[in-house]
């Protein structure tokens, strides 16, 4: 099966290729000369995930699957959830945005949050979502120098270590976006 990953971002698309099952051709945007940023204008990560997938569809004609993620901090009002990759600004810094959160958790005493990812999938006409979340808590500090984004201060529950300190295999076990792509690949089943 051949689908395409509606997303620029380079570290979701190797982190999403590493867990695809033989048999599934993934193409990304370079392999439709597609450069420019896909519109993300909504005020949620489904909306955006749906917003994503529509304009592959409607530019391009072909079936694809976009996703959109969010980290949302209970101490934070849920922030920065849908403004995550622009938390601190629309130059998307990772660095920055780590630092807002850090700061903005300087003296909470509950640090809990969670990722939660939303996969549209456009497929022969028809739309189908899957979520996938996974509940931890915020470091008080970075550890850690693999993944990106949030990773350096994302502790999963019950793992003992942030994203960043695993290696990609581990991170799939837990993460937000494996669980969201499982549920995608479960339904991919029942219908080939």
């Amino acid at each position: 099966m051949k689908l395409l990953f509606a997303s620029a971002n380079v570290n979701k698309a190797n982190e999403i290729q590493s867990m695809l099952p033989d048999g599934f051709d993934m193409l990304t945007l370079s392999d439709i000369s597609l450069s420019e940023d896909i519109p993300e204008t909504s005020p949620t990560i489904e909306g955006n995930a749906i917003q994503k997938a529509n304009y592959i569809t409607e530019h391009f004609d072909i079936d694809c699957f976009a996703d959109d993620t969010g980290l949302e901090v209970t101490a934070l009002n849920m922030e920065p959830g849908v403004l995550s990759a622009r938390y601190a600004g629309p130059e998307r810094n990772d660095q920055k945005n780590i630092n807002r959160v850090l700061e903005g958790l300087e003296n909470a005493s509950d640090r809990s949050a969670q990722f939660k990812t939303i996969i549209a999938l456009n497929l022969s006409g028809k739309q189908h979502l899957f979520e996938g979340i996974v509940t931890g808590n915020i470091r008080r500090e970075m550890t850690g120098t693999n993944g990106f984004g949030y990773d350096p201060i994302f502790e999963p529950e019950n793992c003992g270590k942030t994203f960043a300190e695993m290696s990609m295999d581990e991170k799939n076990r837990y993460s937000h976006r494996a669980r969201a792509l499982a549920k995608m690949m479960d339904f991919l089943k029942t219908i080939s």
